[in-house]
């Protein structure tokens, strides 16, 4: 594969992931008529449209997914490759994305950011703060942080946080009006503040662990939310029994407010991990992102 051909390439998987020729221009910092030019050559070459466009959109032919399903893994590993020997003589440089949860955005990064971006000033941080589940090769992530280290092919999973419990809250206001529950079958004359998942749609059912069983509760509920705040401030306002993390729950200025009930039957949920493409970890800012994290989780 010449040079040509491989900036082509480049080009074409911009204008995949930015939408349009104008994005990708931006993105890449060349004129749009210089990547319209690159995807002209790179259609001649291969002898297929990659894209059909109108006035309004442009999306990937058939022959376009192909193609962007097939490269997109190496020109990303010969890039991190050139880079991560550029990098041996340079000070960290470049952007670094990561995608996160909003709690792990709470308890792991937003503590450290600042201190992050004040040592490290050549490096620009993207955070991506999205409760679902990300694909990050195929959304081109440089970092995750999720529960788990059941991951896709080519991930590497490092722990960040030991396992935690999702405790149950409610305020003194609520339990004076509508009693403490004991045991799950209290539960149905209670209200629950409900959680969307905003991956699926669907609102989470609550969840205990009853001797080691996996126990799923259907509760009647007036707010539901798809974010941490959300549900603590349904718990203060005496909304419902509400779902919180422990940690999380420890960040809470008034959290001596929320008082937990239903403790014997909380749910674990497993470590926490930081996870990143091979390729990627080999890259310098990327590599200084991932040591820094670690070393804060130590």
């Amino acid at each position: 594969m010449n040079n040509a051909i491989y900036n082509q390439l480049r080009i074409f998987q911009s204008i995949a992931q930015e939408g349009s020729i104008s994005a990708a221009a931006r993105k890449l910092e060349i004129t749009p008529p210089s990547v319209s030019k690159a995807l002209k050559l790179l259609e001649q070459h291969i002898g297929h449209p990659l894209f059909t466009r109108t006035t309004r959109r442009i999306e990937l032919t058939d022959a376009g997914q192909q193609l962007l399903a097939q490269t997109t893994v190496a020109v990303d590993a010969l890039q991190k490759a050139v880079e991560s020997i550029k990098d041996q003589s340079q000070q960290p440089s470049g952007l670094v994305r990561i995608t996160l949860s909003r709690f792990a955005y709470l308890l792991i990064l937003k503590p450290c950011m600042a201190e992050f971006c004040q040592r490290y000033p050549g490096i620009q941080l993207e955070v991506s703060v999205n409760d679902g589940t990300i694909n990050i090769i195929d959304k081109r992530f440089d970092l995750g942080i999720r529960f788990g280290d059941i991951l896709e092919g080519g991930v590497v999973a490092r722990q960040l946080m030991t396992p935690f419990r999702e405790g149950l809250y409610a305020s003194a206001a609520y339990l004076a009006a509508f009693g403490t529950p004991a045991s799950p079958a209290d539960l149905q004359q209670h209200k629950l503040i409900g959680y969307r998942f905003i991956t699926n749609n669907r609102i989470l059912p609550l969840m205990l662990d009853d001797n080691g069983e996996q126990l799923t509760v259907e509760m009647p509920g007036q707010l539901i939310g798809n974010d941490i705040e959300v549900m603590a401030d349904g718990i203060r306002s005496g909304l419902g029994i509400g779902r919180l993390f422990e940690p999380i729950h420890a960040l809470q200025p008034d959290k001596e407010t929320f008082i937990p009930v239903m403790e014997p039957y909380w749910k674990r949920f497993p470590p926490v991990y930081l996870y990143y493409p091979k390729s990627a970890g080999k890259t310098k800012r990327v590599k200084t992102l991932i040591d820094f994290l670690l070393s804060k989780s130590a």
